[in-house]
């Protein structure tokens, strides 16, 4: 398969961030609207390994408070070692669900995060850039 060349040179990451959007629409125009969001995430990760993107699925963080584990939350995706992909069941962009995945950009310190909704709508994104790494 040929390279195509990303028009764009300001976006953090752009080739393997259009091939993850890319993936996000197979996964919609395949399984259609209304379905758990479980079954988007295997579709996903089957995506993923098709296209031969490395990915880690339900990747474990621990949430610390003054240097102590207190908790622990799971990305759904670690793409690369450097974007955290996000899946949402519904239609539009939530500010919380964008603050959530900024914090784990954060805590990674990983430069972008992509928030994908899949709804009755067709699938919607979010790229979400991480200011204190870029």
């Amino acid at each position: 398969m040929a390279q195509t060349k990303v028009r764009r040179d300001d976006l953090v990451e752009p080739e393997l961030s259009y091939k993850i959007v890319g993936v996000c629409f197979r996964v919609e125009n395949d399984l259609g609207p209304g379905l758990h969001e479980k079954y988007y995430q295997k579709g996903m990760a089957e995506g993923f390994r098709e296209e031969a993107i490395p990915f880690r699925e339900q990747v474990p963080v621990p949430l610390t408070f003054s240097g102590k584990v207190i908790g622990r939350y799971f990305l759904d995706f670690v793409v690369d070692d450097k974007i955290v992909v996000e899946l949402k069941k519904g239609n539009r962009i939530n500010r919380r669900h964008a603050e959530q995945v900024l914090a784990y950009l954060q805590s990674m310190n990983f430069p972008l995060g992509i928030l994908v909704y899949f709804g009755s709508d067709g699938v919607t994104f979010k790229r979400i850039v991480n200011i204190r790494n870029s």
